[in-house]
């Protein structure tokens, strides 16, 4: 029982220290962050969402991180940047699922990969899933506001929009998205080292 409490006070500490991670209030300039604290306390306040239920096991998240510098940004903006691209990855997955059983999802599960690295001064994220891809009409309109391919009440068509803008206004990145139809979807955020540390 005591193992029990003393695991359970742990959990609430890392979900705790995950959402002050998430959430701290942007200043009206840049502040250093580390972009894996960001990526990870995303997941965790996402794990609810990721873990096994009665319709499919758990979908799995893989982090390839490299090495990045940390850097000065609008924090808690990123945070929002990756919430909306792993809560809409998580919504492709479920809807890829549509239709195949237990067994067919463990035996090629659901998957979302996330990498990390440094190219030509640049940092570059990269948040893909194994769902069932997005054709190329809808690629062409994924970041307008108010498109949304969700049922009614399960979208806003805001969220991707907003991801747009805080990485392209706001740091002078790139938010780019990268989609096979029936092999999954990618989205390849950039910001520029430079940029965001003479700020």
């Amino acid at each position: 029982m005591i193992d029990g409490m003393v695991m359970a006070c742990d959990r609430l500490k890392n979900v705790s220290t995950s959402l002050r991670t998430f959430s701290r209030a942007d200043k009206d300039y840049k502040v250093p962050f580390n972009i894996h604290k960001g990526i990870d306390s995303t997941i965790l306040i996402l794990k609810h969402r990721l873990k096994a239920n009665e319709q499919r096991p758990a979908i799995e998240v893989i982090a390839e991180y490299g090495n990045l510098p940390e850097f000065k940004c609008f924090s808690g903006q990123l945070n929002q940047v990756f919430m909306n691209i792993l809560a809409n990855a998580i919504d492709a997955l479920e809807e890829a699922n549509s239709g195949r059983s237990f067994r067919e999802i463990k035996d090629n599960p659901n998957q979302i990969i996330i990498t990390t690295s440094v190219v030509d001064e640049n940092v570059k994220i990269s948040i893909a899933d194994n769902g069932n891809g997005i054709s190329e009409g809808v690629k062409e309109r994924i970041f307008d506001h108010f498109f949304t391919t969700k049922g009614v009440g399960k979208g806003t068509g805001l969220g991707l929009a907003i991801a747009q803008s805080i990485v392209v206004e706001k740091h002078n990145g790139s938010l780019v998205v990268n989609s096979t139809l029936g092999e999954g979807t990618e989205f390849v955020i950039t910001l520029p080292i430079l940029t965001q540390t003479q700020n």
